[in-house]
């Protein structure tokens, strides 16, 4: 896992500032609770929170640096956006169930995963960057309101709404 730094020396080897934008995004991602994912949206909204200045954009361009890094990782849940979380030593045991309708997201660790994975990768003479298994799934309560039918696109469950509530106030 890199901190601020390791960080600073990856990016001045490689001729980039450290600067005090970079910083402030990855002190929110070393910062978070554990099974957080941020959008580039969700960050700017934070830092925004905490009265930072950071532009929309600059976001998009840090993240994209962090994550091709390997920094952060960056994860294809539900939603249309990409999502992001610190890059740690652990992170390719864990994988994602994700509603399509509410996006509640859930972590779950299974190494089975990452050993069939290496399996096909040695097999076709490839290096594995990552491994990242997302099972797309629809929550109960969507189904027991009427999915797909019933339900306006934007409706997301109580069990989500207090997913992302608990994230928020531990990430302030």
């Amino acid at each position: 896992m890199s901190t601020s730094g390791s960080l600073k020396s990856e990016l001045n080897a490689k001729g980039w500032r450290f600067t005090s934008q970079r910083e402030v995004i990855l002190h929110l991602f070393e910062n978070l609770p554990q099974g957080s994912h941020l959008s580039a949206e969700e960050v700017h909204e934070l830092l925004a929170l905490r009265e930072e200045k950071i532009s929309l954009s600059t976001i998009y361009r840090t993240l994209k640096l962090m994550t091709r890094m390997k920094i952060l990782r960056e994860l294809e849940l539900a939603e249309v956006h990409k999502h992001y979380e610190l890059n740690t030593n652990s992170q390719m045991n864990h994988h994602h169930t994700v509603c399509i309708q509410c996006n509640m997201t859930i972590e779950f660790e299974d190494s089975s995963v990452m050993k069939q994975a290496l399996k096909q990768v040695q097999k076709a003479g490839l290096d594995m960057l990552d491994c990242q298994l997302t099972i797309h799934t629809v929550c109960p309560e969507a189904i027991r309101k009427g999915w797909p039918a019933m339900l306006p696109n934007d409706w997301v469950c109580a069990r989500a709404i207090q997913q992302n509530e608990k994230t928020k106030s531990e990430i302030k």
